[in-house]
């Protein structure tokens, strides 16, 4: 299976990094094929709703997001690993969602997807804001949930680590 891992948090060691490294090691472990865009660190110019790309064509912006077009179209499956950052996925990473756009055509094809997140907070009501926009993007796009790691409590760098949240994104990524 190949898998795309699509990161937004701008902590390079942070807790949701953590975690897709996690995911990451365990699929690799099971024989996948996997690809990262660190979007944090990346070039993506957010859509500017020009429609020049007719939804299935070139965008207008020759920019890192071509690495993401070039691998998701094949992918088998896509994951999602944000930090919520004010009750939503971090820009960086929507940055990058926004501009599926371009590739709208291709990409309407059965996929798994996986959310790993991550929030200060340990009230689960306010990771339901995110898990909502995944459904509806995975209901938008036809793609199936595969597993989430949703992980409460974790602010400070590293905080993740004195959970049991990689060890699912690992268990997460052997099965997937």
């Amino acid at each position: 299976m190949k898998i795309l891992v699509l990161t937004g948090s701008p902590r390079k060691n942070g807790n949701s990094a953590t975690l897709a490294d996690n995911f990451i090691k365990g699929a690799e472990e099971a024989g996948h094929t996997v690809v990262r865009f660190d979007a944090a660190f990346k070039k993506v110019h957010p859509c500017i709703a020009c429609n020049k790309c007719g939804m299935d064509g070139p965008c207008i912006f020759k920019d890192d997001f071509e690495f993401v077009r070039e691998n998701i179209v094949d992918a088998d499956a896509v994951v999602f690993a944000t930090p919520m950052y004010y009750f939503g996925i971090s820009a960086q990473l929507k940055a990058v969602i926004d501009r599926f756009y371009a590739i709208n055509g291709k990409i309407h094809r059965p996929k798994k997807a996986v959310l790993l997140m991550t929030y200060a907070n340990s009230a689960a009501s306010e990771a339901e804001p995110i898990k909502k926009h995944y459904e509806v993007l995975l209901n938008y796009l036809g793609w199936q949930d595969a597993g989430q790691v949703i992980a409460s409590g974790v602010w400070p760098v590293g905080a993740i680590k004195n959970t049991d949240y990689p060890q699912k994104a690992y268990e997460l990524g052997k099965r997937i």
